[in-house]
């Protein structure tokens, strides 16, 4: 019994495993879309332009699915790494969690309040002088941060083992001392 409950877990915490390294992922995904498209393209605007479609952006984000992610990744590759301990991988997987938990940070510390700044009555000129490189800068950093989370926690799952099952031993083929002897004639 305890066998059959140790293989459930082990196949739970490889869900969790699996589900940490998606939600990374997508993030990922999402940093580096602004990075390389989003960004760029709001570059190209006249400044009130980019101020309304920024704010229109930062407002519709913040949307169940894009926070089940953001929130999820942290939660499940935390949870993962905890569930690895006793488990080959679990260094990578730790790895994992804590460069997605400094691209959590980023977000929070850096990127959001840009975020709240462009919120405010202002000039859009004077507002974007102040957002701009910064966000893109920061945007880059929780980008690289959250492919490498991913990068570490699909390493995790790919060089994770789960707990086994002694093996019965297996029968011994015999050896030299157990060989007829070599007759000789007199």
């Amino acid at each position: 019994m305890t066998d059959i409950n140790a293989e459930r877990r082990s196949r739970a915490a490889g869900g969790v495993l699996v589900a940490a390294t998606v939600a990374a992922g997508l993030m990922a995904g999402t940093f580096f879309v602004f990075a390389c498209a989003v960004m760029p393209a709001l570059a190209r605007s006249d400044d009130r332009v980019y101020v309304d479609v920024m704010r229109d952006v930062n407002e519709v984000i913040q949307n169940p699915v894009f926070l089940a992610a953001f929130m999820g990744a942290l939660a499940l590759a935390g949870l993962a790494g905890w569930q690895s301990r006793r488990t080959t991988g679990r260094w990578w997987i730790w790895a994992g969690a804590t460069a997605y938990a400094l691209a959590f940070l980023v977000t929070v510390g850096a990127n959001v309040p840009l975020n709240d700044a462009l919120a405010r009555p202002g000039d859009p000129a004077a507002l974007r002088e102040r957002f701009e490189n910064p966000w893109v800068a920061w945007n880059v950093v929780r980008a690289a941060l959250s492919t490498l989370a991913t990068a570490c926690l699909a390493t995790g799952l790919a060089t994770r083992s789960r707990p086994t099952r002694p093996e019965p031993a297996a029968p011994r083929p015999p050896t030299a001392s157990h060989a007829t002897p070599h007759r000789t004639s007199h």
